[in-house]
């Protein structure tokens, strides 16, 4: 009987428990629970960069710390005043001077030296000091007995007397005798193409066929820039048997072909050897093949030439802007303007007083764009730096 009983009651618990757990036989089965819903996958994150930020060029740092007027002031590779010189250094944060005889005439080599370091102790960046060293005819420095006991020869007469190791030699003990007084940048070579005893340029260049000339310039640029001392390669596009542009209008008609076969070749052999311590001085010549309304220093179009056809990225510098054969073409006297706008970067003048507060006014009037006035005076810090005149 009690076995009964639990028979009974399992069976009647085993009921309950499938009418509440179990659907009936042929009822509505309860809806399936939705499948979750898959996460897209993740993009992996990217590693943080471990590449170090580019370093900003300490020349353009400087540059961007400048004032418009100290920007200008570096423009100008100015002639040594009679009067105010240490002062005029930073009154108008001029670039350099350049001396010439006056300026080195009856000086002992400390009187000079000295001399030297009242400019550059008053400048903020450190000056530009160059002069005309060329050897013969022109030569600012060792006319003074008291600083060279003879005149440098003439590259024509060193050539004659001991070839290309003359020359080079001569080079050397020029670049010496010039640091020890303070210069940093000879005005030199001639790269001028002149065979004719009758041109004017003749006596200062190397007096031979381009591709000699080619080789003197190369040889003396590499040199100086062996030296530490700047070179400046003259007179851009090539003198040519053209006049003296000192006093008057010089028209140079000679086609393009002639200068691409001739005169360039020197320029070219000198801005690759000379590298980054070689400047180009470009004269007041007419190329009329070019532009035969504007001497070339005031020209674009000749500018484009030595940019683009040259590929020359460094220093372009005018010749004396003072000279009577630009005089005529300066628009209201602002002479300086002009060269920049044509590509320049450093102006040689005397009238420095008047030619940079119309620069300036120039820049803040918007006839000349500032960018301008930045490119030119990175390329003279960037020389500057070159010459080890500017560190870090």
């Amino acid at each position: 009987m009690r076995r009964f009983f639990l028979a009974v009651l399992t069976a009647f618990l085993i009921g309950v428990l499938a009418a509440c757990g179990a659907p009936a036989e042929g009822g509505p089965t309860a809806p399936a629970e939705p499948p979750a819903e898959e996460s897209p996958a993740k993009e992996p994150e990217a590693p943080p960069s471990t590449e170090p930020e580019a370093p900003v060029d300490p020349m353009e740092r400087l540059l961007s710390s400048m004032t418009l007027e100290e920007k200008v002031g570096q423009l100008f590779f100015v002639r040594v005043p009679a009067d105010s010189a240490v002062e005029d250094v930073g009154t108008y944060h001029l670039g350099g001077y350049i001396l010439f005889g006056r300026d080195t005439q009856d000086r002992t080599a400390n009187d000079l030296i000295q001399t030297i370091q009242r400019y550059q102790d008053a400048a903020a960046i450190p000056l530009l000091i160059g002069v005309d060293e060329e050897g013969g005819t022109v030569v600012r420095v060792s006319s003074n007995p008291h600083l060279r006991a003879s005149k440098f020869k003439s590259p024509q007469k060193l050539s004659a007397s001991g070839g290309m190791e003359a020359i080079t030699a001569d080079t050397h003990e020029k670049d010496v005798l010039l640091h020890a007084l303070g210069f940093n940048v000879n005005l030199a070579p001639v790269a001028d193409v002149s065979t004719s005893a009758g041109d004017f340029i003749y006596s200062r260049s190397f007096g031979q066929n381009a591709s000699a000339t080619a080789d003197y310039v190369a040889q003396v640029t590499a040199r100086m820039t062996a030296d530490g001392m700047s070179s400046v390669l003259k007179h851009f596009p090539g003198y040519g048997n053209n006049v003296d542009t000192h006093t008057g209008i010089a028209v140079d008609q000679r086609p393009l072909e002639t200068f691409e076969t001739s005169d360039f070749l020197p320029f070219q052999a000198g801005i690759q050897a000379g590298g980054k311590q070689t400047a180009v001085l470009v004269s007041h010549n007419i190329m009329t093949c070019v532009d035969d309304a504007l001497p070339a220093s005031l020209s674009p179009a000749v500018h484009e030439i030595l940019r683009g056809g040259l590929g020359f990225d460094g220093v372009v510098m005018t010749d004396d802007l003072a000279m009577d054969a630009v005089a005529a073409y300066a628009k209201d006297g602002a002479v300086a303007v002009m060269a920049l706008e044509a590509g320049n970067d450093l102006i040689i003048t005397t009238d420095y007083r008047t030619q940079i507060p119309k620069v300036i006014e120039a820049v803040e009037s918007g006839v000349l764009e500032e960018p301008v006035i930045d490119a030119a005076c990175l390329r003279v810090l960037r020389w500057k730096s070159a010459l080890g005149l500017l560190t870090e």
